[in-house]
C-alpha cells in the first residue's frame, strides 16, 4: 500500500470514528455552520463534528500545521474531500475565513497576523465577513470611498459599506479602504482588519424581496484601528483584492455544486407533483429541461473538480474561477426555477404572512427563486464576469 492508499485509509478510519451518524445525513440551511463568537449550531452533534474536524485541521487541510491546518499535499487534500463526500458528511465549518481571507493571509499577511488570525479561524472561533462594495462603488470598485487616514499608531476609520453578507453575525471584516486619496484610485487602497465590535461600527440589515436576506449595510464613524492590521503595503490593497476575488469566485463555485447535490432530484419532485406514466413524468417537454438541467450540473461538476485539482496544483486559483461562477449562479437560477414550475400552485407560497395549506418546504421554494435572482450580482456581476473571460481566458481584445 502506498502512501496515498494509507492516507485514504486512515481518512476512513477518522470518519468511521469521528463523524456522527445524524452528521452522515442531508443538511438545509439552517444546519449550515458559519462558526464564530456567536455561533448557532442546530444539532449538538454538528459543534462535535466540528471540533473533531478542526482538531485534525481537517477544516484547512492544506494550511500549514502551526496555523491551525492539517499540512496535507494536494493530492491529500483530494482524497480527503473524495472520502467526505463518499460518505455523506456535512461540511463541519462555512466561513469566508477559511475560502478567502486565510489563503490571502497566507500570501500577504504578516507573521504575527497568520498566528493572531489563521488558527482561530480553522477552528470556527471567529466569523468574518467581505467589505468590499459600496453604494458608490460596486462593478468599479477601485472607486471605493472609504477612507483609512493614519494618525499615529492607528488608522481612523469612516466611510460606509453595502450588500456586506451576514455583517450583523460576523466578528471581524476584511475590508477595503482607500489610504491616499492622492494616489490613483488603485494605488491609493489599502486591506485592513477591523474588529466589528470597535466603537463607531454599526451594522443595518437589507430586506429583499424573498423575505429574509444575508446583505447589510455597515457604516464606519471614526473608528480606529491598529496599524498593525493592515496587511501588506498601504498601497498594496488592490493587489490583495484581486487575489482574494479569484478564492471568493472558486469557493462559489464549490458551494453551488454542494448546494445542488443536497437538494432534492428534481425527478423526484416533479414525481411528487405530477406522477408519472410507467416510470416516466407525463409532460415530455418538462422530461426534457429536467434532463438538460441534470447534465448541465454533471459538466459543472466535472469542471468543478478539474479547476479544483488544478488550483490545488497551483496553490492558488485563476481566471477559470469566473467560468465557475458565472456558470454556477446561472445553473442555480435555472435549477430554481424550473423547480417552482413543477410545483405549480404549491410553489407560490411564499406570502407573508405564510398562507394556509402550504408546506414549509414549499413555502422556500418561491423564497429560494426570489432569493437566486441577486445570483447575477453577488461576488461579481454577470458583466465583470464576462469581461474577465473575455479578456483574460479568450484573450479577445477591448
Amino acid at each position: 500500500m502506498d502512501e496515498l492508499e494509507r492516507f485514504r485509509a486512515e481518512v476512513r478510519r477518522f470518519i468511521e470514528e469521528s463523524c456522527p451518524p445524524s452528521m452522515r445525513t442531508p443538511g438545509g440551511e439552517a444546519d449550515e455552520v458559519w462558526g464564530g463568537r456567536r455561533a448557532v449550531f442546530s444539532h449538538p452533534d454538528a459543534k462535535v463534528w466540528l471540533d473533531r474536524m478542526a482538531a485534525r485541521g481537517f477544516t484547512a487541510p492544506t494550511w500549514p500545521r502551526e496555523y491551525g491546518g492539517a499540512g496535507l499535499s494536494p493530492a491529500e487534500a483530494a482524497i480527503l474531500d473524495a472520502e467526505l463526500h463518499g460518505a455523506g458528511c456535512r461540511m463541519a465549518l462555512r466561513s469566508l475565513g477559511l475560502w478567502m481571507l486565510g489563503p490571502v493571509l497566507l500570501r500577504f499577511g504578516s507573521e504575527a497576523q497568520k498566528r493572531a488570525h489563521l488558527p482561530p479561524i480553522a477552528r470556527g472561533e471567529i466569523r468574518w465577513c467581505q467589505g468590499y462594495s459600496e453604494p458608490g462603488a460596486g462593478s468599479d470598485l477601485a472607486s471605493l470611498s472609504t477612507r483609512a487616514e493614519r494618525r499615529g499608531d492607528a488608522f481612523v476609520l469612516d466611510g460606509q459599506k453595502t450588500w456586506t453578507s451576514h455583517a450583523d453575525r460576523a466578528d471581524w471584516m476584511f475590508c477595503l479602504v482607500r489610504t491616499d486619496p492622492a494616489a490613483s484610485k488603485h494605488e491609493g487602497i489599502g486591506f485592513l482588519l477591523v474588529d466589528m465590535a470597535s466603537p463607531g461600527v454599526s451594522v443595518r440589515p437589507i430586506k429583499l424581496i424573498s423575505g429574509s436576506s444575508p446583505f447589510c449595510e455597515t457604516f464606519f464613524d471614526g473608528v480606529r484601528v491598529p496599524a498593525g492590521n493592515l496587511v501588506g503595503a498601504p498601497g498594496q490593497g488592490w493587489i490583495i483584492a484581486k487575489a482574494l476575488l479569484e478564492h471568493e469566485r472558486a469557493s462559489i463555485g464549490k458551494l453551488r455544486s454542494a448546494s445542488f447535490a443536497a437538494e432534492e432530484p428534481l425527478a423526484d419532485l416533479a414525481r411528487r407533483y405530477l406522477g408519472d406514466e410507467g416510470g416516466a413524468l407525463p409532460d415530455p417537454v418538462l422530461r426534457d429541461r429536467i434532463a438538460q438541467a441534470d447534465l448541465d450540473h454533471l459538466a459543472y461538476q466535472l469542471t468543478s473538480r478539474r479547476a479544483a485539482e488544478t488550483a490545488q496544483s497551483s496553490r492558488t486559483p485563476g481566471p477559470e474561477s469566473s467560468v465557475l461562477k458565472l456558470y454556477g449562479m446561472e445553473l442555480n437560477k435555472r435549477r430554481k426555477e424550473l423547480r417552482v414550475v413543477i410545483a405549480g400552485f404549491a410553489g407560490l407560497g411564499a406570502v407573508d404572512p405564510p398562507a394556509a395549506g402550504f408546506t414549509p418546504a414549499e413555502r422556500d421554494l418561491t423564497r429560494d427563486w426570489l432569493r437566486s435572482r441577486a445570483n447575477s450580482i453577488e461576488g461579481g456581476t454577470t458583466e465583470i464576469q464576462l469581461n474577465i473571460i473575455a479578456k483574460r481566458i479568450l484573450g479577445l481584445p477591448d
